[in-house]
């Protein structure tokens, strides 16, 4: 048998870290989250997209078992309640780091440390990991917003667990912050740990997820990989003065072709690289050869009409 104390020492690896499956929970007769179903793989960033009030810290909490509600969420494959040590399964992150304000830094993880049964090692460990260690004797009533993220993300570090959880934490970030944050999760995701991060800023979920999932209005509208959504939805623009040429190849290879004007052609549904090989095993001339990907606002927005809906 597994340990269950390690959330990684299973005799076959999952494919999935998390799985949530019909998560409902309402207030005055009113759904906020409605028969949610999502996952969240090991080893990648999961953006997990919705406007303020779509229901995205709700169904973080329901799914960590903060708030009770119906429906289900395992942690490789067990309930989180039946894991030994779960602050080696899962660190949150949920609006930076809450303890007593006049208490230091390495006071404060050692307590945290202490309940969750981690040595004191780990504290050093995780102040050092989030570049705190010139902050780790100062109070944390005396934190800059910046400072009390990054001592979020120690806390959840103690138990150097497999998942992370983190509720808009970009929010109120200088650029220098984000950057930090973003280049920190993507080395989490990298070492193989599962990353969830709610937020609706969609441009800095464009550079840092993998992969995400949109919520409106309670429900799970659309899911995608960047990857996908880039090559799905891109559209190529050829230029060549044998432009028409190129119509039934792309056309063949499963492309839509439309010219324009100035010897210039659209191409959607393959690559620019699929485009430049048919040009050049025809013999064809290309001047101008560009692709554009959509936003992920644009597919955000396509997606999640319904949140702008007015009731």
């Amino acid at each position: 048998m597994p340990d269950r104390s390690d959330p990684t020492a299973t005799e076959t690896r999952w494919p999935e870290a998390v799985r949530a499956e019909g998560l409902t929970w309402q207030y005055k007769g009113k759904r906020i989250v409605d028969g949610v179903h999502l996952s969240v793989p090991a080893g990648v960033v999961t953006g997990f997209l919705g406007a303020n009030g779509a229901g995205k810290t709700t169904t973080l909490r329901l799914m960590l078992g903060l708030t009770a509600g119906q429906g289900t969420t395992t942690y490789f494959g067990r309930p989180l309640a039946e894991w030994r040590d779960p602050a080696k399964v899962v660190g949150v992150v949920m609006g930076g780091v809450a303890g007593h304000p006049r208490h230091t830094l390495t006071t404060h993880l050692r307590m945290v440390a202490a309940g969750a049964g981690v040595p004191d090692s780990r504290v050093r460990e995780a102040i050092e990991k989030v570049g705190l260690t010139d902050t780790a004797d100062k109070r944390l009533e005396a934190m800059s917003l910046g400072m009390a993220q990054r001592a979020g993300i120690a806390q959840a570090l103690l138990g150097d667990p497999a998942v992370f959880f983190l509720d808009e934490p970009a929010n109120g970030l200088d650029p220098h912050s984000i950057r930090w944050l973003r280049d920190t999760l993507r080395q989490f995701a990298d070492e193989g740990k599962a990353v969830f991060v709610s937020s609706h800023l969609l441009a800095e979920m464009q550079q840092l997820a993998d992969r995400v999932v949109v919520l409106a209005r309670g429900r799970v509208v659309a899911e995608t990989s960047i990857e996908d959504l880039a090559r799905l939805g891109a559209e190529v623009t050829v230029q060549s003065p044998r432009v028409d040429e190129l119509s039934e190849p792309v056309t063949h290879l499963g492309g839509d072709f439309q010219l324009l004007d100035q010897g210039r052609a659209s191409v959607r549904g393959i690559t620019r690289f699929q485009v430049g090989d048919l040009a050049a095993e025809r013999g064809i001339p290309v001047h101008w050869l560009d692709e554009q990907a959509p936003s992920l606002e644009d597919y955000y927005l396509s997606v999640a009409k319904e949140e702008f809906r007015i009731s």
